[in-house]
Parts: C-alpha cells; sequence; structure tokens
C-alpha cells in the first residue's frame, strides 16, 4: 500500500488534467469536478503517508543504456517530502475549493481547472523525485504550467506579457541548473540523490569543482524562487487569477527552489564558498524585495514582495546551514501567505476587481470575516509572539546569530520592514473611512471562499508549534530546526523591530486617505526594471533589429532578388534571340564567325 501511494499523489492530478483536456475542456462543471477529485485524492494520500515515518522509494526505468546511462522515474518519501507533500497538497485543495467560487463567472473556467491540475502534477513530481534528472523535467513542467495560469486572461496585454516574462527569466536560472545537473553527474556518475551522496568525494576532491557545481544548481532556485537579479518576474505574475497567486507565488512554486536547495544540501555543504554566496543573495533580496514593498498601492504586489522577501530569509538560512530552519519557515509561510493572497482575492472579488489599497478603507466593517482572518495572516507573518511566523522566522534569526553579523542584520531589518508595510496595508485597506463608493458597499465572500481562510488562519497560528509541527516534521526533521543554542537576546530584538515597525507605520497610516511618504527609488523597484529593459533594448533588441535590416535588404533584397533579377534579365535578354527566322539565325551565326577572325588575326 504505501508504495502504491506515491503513485497516486503524482498520477492523480496528470489523469484529471488529460481528461479535462480530451472530454471535459467544454463542460466548466466535469472539469471542476475532476480536478477537485484529482486533488482530494492526492491530499487523502498523503494524510495515509503520515500513518508512517519510514522511509518509502519507488521506481520505474525510463532510461536504460547500462552503466553509462541508466534513469529511472523514482518516487523517494522521507520527512522532508512529507512535509513538503502535505504543504502542495493541502493548500492546493484549499485553492481548488476557493476557485470554484472566484473563476465561477469565468469564461475560461474548464481550461483553468485543467492548467491547475496540470501544475499539481509538476509540482508534485519535484517533490517526490528522487533524482535530479527527474527532477529537472518536472522543474521545465511547472515552468509551462506556471505560463499557463500567469496568463489565463491571454487577451489582455499585461497578463501575456507577464507570463512570457516569468518564462524566460526561468529559463535563464533552469540553464544554470542544468549545468549544474551535468557537472555532478560528470563527477559523481550518478544523477540519483543516493548514489550521488555515495560518490561525493569525487566531487569534494576538487574544491572548485564542487563550487561551481553548487552555484549552477543554486542558479536553478534563484529563478523558481525568485531572487535577485531574477526577481523581476515574480511581481508581474500578479496579473494572473488571485488562486494562482496563492497555489504557485505563495507556497508551492516559488517554494521549490527551496525546497531543492534542501534537498542537495549535502553537495553545498561541503562548500562554504557556494554556500556564503547563497546566504549573500538571499540577504539582499530580503532586503530589497522589503523595501520595494514599503511604497506600492496594490494589494497583490504587497503581497509579491513579500513573498520575495520571506524566500530571501529562507534562502540565507539555507547559506547558513539551517536547511531545516528554513524549511519550517516554508512550511509556516505556505499557510499565512496562502491566507492573504486568498483574503487579497477575496477583497478584490467583493470590490468589482479594485486593487489599490487607496480606493478601499472601512472593509473592517463590511468584510469583518476576511478582515479577522487577513489580520491573523498579518500578524503571523510580521512575526507576532505566539503565532507561527513568530517560531520559523526566529529559528532562521538563531541561526545566522551564530554564523553571519551580516546575514542577521539584514534578517532582523527585513522583519522591521515587513511589519511595516503589512501594518501600513491593513490600516489603509481595513482602518478609517470607505474611499470609494465600492468600499462602501463591500461584503464578505460565500462559504466557499470563506472557509479555506478560517482554515489557514488556524494553521497559521498553530503550524509553529511543537505539537503539530513536530508531528509533520517528524523528530529528527524538527530538532535541526532548533539545532542552534538559544539566545535570549535575539527574540528580543526581533519583538522589538516588530513592535517599532507595527507602531511606526500605525502612527504614520492610521486616518491617512494618501500616502505621506514618497520615495521613488522604492517605489518605482530600485529601477531594475527599466534598467534590465534597457539592456534588452540595446542588446536583443539591437540585435533582433539589425538581423532583420539585414535579412530583408541583404539577404532577401541584394542577394535573392538580385540574383533571381540577374538571371531573370539574362534570360530575357536571351529570349529575343529566339525569334524562329532561319535567315536571321544565319546572319547571327555568320556575324559570329566574322567577329570571331577579327579576334584572331588581331
Amino acid at each position: 500500500m504505501e508504495t502504491s501511494l506515491p503513485w497516486i499523489i503524482l498520477l492523480s492530478p496528470l489523469a484529471s488534467a488529460v481528461l479535462i483536456l480530451l472530454f471535459a475542456h467544454r463542460s466548466k462543471p466535469l472539469s471542476v469536478l475532476l480536478s477537485l477529485t484529482a486533488v482530494f485524492a492526492a491530499f487523502g494520500s498523503t494524510l495515509l503517508l503520515f500513518s508512517s515515518h519510514s522511509v518509502v522509494q519507488t521506481s520505474a526505468t525510463w532510461i536504460d543504456l547500462g552503466p553509462a546511462l541508466h534513469l529511472t522515474i523514482g518516487l523517494k518519501i522521507d520527512a522532508l517530502t512529507r512535509v513538503m507533500l502535505l504543504v502542495v497538497t493541502g493548500i492546493g485543495a484549499l485553492v481548488h475549493v476557493y476557485s470554484t467560487v472566484y473563476m465561477a463567472e469565468d469564461d475560461g473556467k474548464a481550461r483553468f481547472f485543467g492548467s491547475l491540475s496540470l501544475f499539481m502534477f509538476s509540482m508534485l513530481g519535484i517533490v517526490l523525485a528522487d533524482n535530479l534528472a527527474m527532477m529537472f523535467i518536472f522543474w521545465e513542467l511547472v515552468g509551462v504550467s506556471s505560463f499557463l495560469l500567469i496568463g489565463h486572461w491571454f487577451t489582455k496585454p499585461s497578463a501575456a506579457k507577464a507570463a512570457n516574462k516569468a518564462f524566460l527569466a526561468n529559463r535563464v536560472g533552469d540553464f544554470g541548473f542544468m549545468s549544474g545537473i551535468l557537472l555532478v553527474w560528470a563527477a559523481t556518475g550518478s544523477v540519483e540523490f543516493a548514489g550521488i551522496q555515495e560518490n561525493l568525494a569525487k566531487l569534494t576532491v576538487n574544491p572548485s569543482l564542487l563550487t561551481l557545481a553548487g552555484l549552477c544548481l543554486f542558479c536553478g532556485a534563484v529563478g523558481k524562487s525568485a531572487q535577485v537579479p531574477l526577481h523581476v518576474w515574480l511581481p508581474d505574475a500578479m496579473e494572473g487569477p488571485t488562486p494562482v497567486s496563492a497555489l504557485i507565488h505563495a507556497a508551492t512554486m516559488v517554494a521549490a527552489g527551496v525546497y531543492m536547495l534542501a534537498r542537495i544540501f549535502f553537495i553545498l555543504e561541503p562548500s562554504p564558498v557556494a554556500l556564503g554566496v547563497i546566504a549573500a543573495v538571499g540577504a539582499v533580496t530580503a532586503v530589497l524585495a522589503a523595501l520595494m514593498a514599503t511604497q506600492q498601492d496594490d494589494i497583490k504586489r504587497i503581497l509579491a514582495y513579500s513573498t520575495l522577501s520571506q524566500l530571501g530569509l529562507m534562502v540565507a538560512g539555507i547559506g547558513v546551514g539551517a536547511w531545516g530552519a528554513s524549511m519550517f519557515h516554508l512550511f509556516t509561510h505556505a499557510f499565512f501567505k496562502a491566507l492573504l493572497f486568498l483574503g487579497s482575492g477575496a477583497v478584490i472579488h467583493a470590490l468589482h476587481h479594485e486593487q489599490n489599497i487607496w480606493k478601499m478603507g472601512g472593509l473592517r466593517r463590511t468584510m469583518p470575516k476576511t478582515f479577522i482572518t487577513f489580520v491573523i495572516g498579518t500578524l503571523a507573518l510580521t512575526g507576532t509572539p505566539g503565532l507561527a511566523g513568530f517560531f520559523s522566522k526566529d529559528a532562521i534569526l538563531l541561526a545566522a546569530w551564530h554564523k553571519s553579523a551580516f546575514i542577521f542584520g539584514a534578517a532582523l531589518f527585513t522583519s522591521l520592514l515587513t511589519a511595516y508595510y503589512m501594518t501600513r496595508l491593513v490600516v489603509v485597506a481595513f482602518f478609517g473611512e470607505a474611499w470609494t463608493p465600492n468600499a462602501k458597499h463591500g461584503h464578505d465572500c460565500p462559504p466557499a471562499m470563506t472557509v479555506p481562510l478560517m482554515i489557514l488562519a488556524v494553521l497559521s497560528v498553530i503550524s509553529g508549534y511543537k505539537f503539530f509541527a513536530g508531528s509533520i516534521f517528524g523528530e529528527e526533521l524538527f530538532h535541526s530546526v532548533h539545532a542552534a543554542e538559544h539566545v535570549s537576546l535575539v527574540p528580543i530584538l526581533a519583538v522589538s523591530v516588530f513592535s517599532i515597525g507595527t507602531a511606526g507605520a500605525w502612527f504614520l497610516y492610521n486616518g491617512r486617505s494618501k500616502d505621506p511618504v514618497k520615495i521613488p527609488l522604492f517605489r518605482n523597484k530600485f529601477y531594475i526594471d527599466e534598467l534590465y529593459a534597457s539592456l534588452i533594448a540595446g542588446t536583443q533588441d539591437l540585435l533582433a533589429s539589425f538581423s532583420s535590416w539585414f535579412d530583408h535588404f541583404i539577404l532577401d533584397g541584394v542577394i535573392v532578388r538580385g540574383i533571381s533579377g540577374l538571371t531573370w534579365g539574362v534570360g530575357y535578354t536571351l529570349r529575343l534571340l529566339q525569334f524562329s527566322n532561319l535567315q536571321g539565325y544565319a546572319f547571327l551565326f555568320g556575324t559570329g564567325v566574322v567577329i570571331l577572325f577579327y579576334m584572331l588575326i588581331k
């Protein structure tokens, strides 16, 4: 039974996607039923796996070329896999239920649920993979399915552009990921995690190669988990439907990079240089994204930059060696960030697709259920003592305290900014007066949307406690979360920056109808998007323009049309000589002979 459950988890969403594509693409109710059945089958199978803490491994041969190359579709269930499976299938199930209402009137509802099932299959493939080759294949499938979901409203130019941007940015990171896999395979002769671990000495014997391989593998996480400098795609991906934002860009897809780094940590650990780079990139991402979030007005973009910042913290945790703490934060973050995205979706749905927080206000009175759950999610994210985010963020801070003053300072500053911009969002959107007629007539959404919010709110509180997280992680993995020696000063500092950030935002924004703080650098995202646009215009676009000119005027104009024109002209001239007159031909022949004799005599 245990060996069949992983296959049920993996293949149920695939079966749903195929059936929707072939038979249910014109039937909204049937597509919803198929997708819901598949995701709950995967979730139920995941819960059954928690009855056993043993490692479950099953595989099927894919490519067998003898000793040179042997690849399998291998599924591995261990403590790390169980944690990620619960996040993906659990939040996936709630998002599916939520989407039945949110997407009820959408013309592409069947296509949406088909894409959701394809995404679930792709993401679960990454989680279950026991080798890098299989992980890379599903890694690319996640890219394809996220492209489809971000661009669901493909007739909307901004959505189509955002889908392309996400796809291209991820391809840059994926090229590095593929290079890292090839380097590891060349050095160890295996792509299976067990085989790499057995032959790791063949890689560690060459520190330079080890560092290069580790950094190339990290490139995959930079793309998928939207780290600097490939972070630019994630905020734009908010153009997709809000359930997509909750599932892909808060809890699952963007977390794939962190999960991958935790899975291959045994490769990264022997290289201090690689870990140092990973920690620095994560810390820089956390701070920059948090600064950008302080000046955004779109409710979903604020949450998107918050996701970037929290992913930076997780990556920094990996870099300081606390992969268990990073996975713990990934686990708790999935619940409260999914809650916040779905809560923002409820607000947008109730306000007729309004997303600007300055056109909201007073929603705590008209949307009480959404308000309470949203505040719980906000408090968990900002690290309020007693809620899940406090425990998981504290674990990363403790690890950074022991390893690097720079990383600790960056993480602490990020925590302060998180409290500031999230309090700003809540105060402007839910407190004060209703600034627009839409806000005055806000209302809580149907139970299919509010019940998932309530479930996630409860999880945002309890998921940090040992009685819950310990049973999910298992004793060994949960122990690694709190491996660092407890330092009483760290929680005090964490609570202090939380209090300063919250109080500062409340003082600045309570009762305001417009933003009193204007920092163009932060509002314009440090002009990084403009820099990339200029670089592309000066390189790729310039090369494309030159190639177009060369193709049109040189290849097509001069060479193709020129030679064909010359050939036609010569042929036309020679055709004039074909006038079907014997006397004329004799005259031309005689003229030619005379000219020939003349040239010879001369």
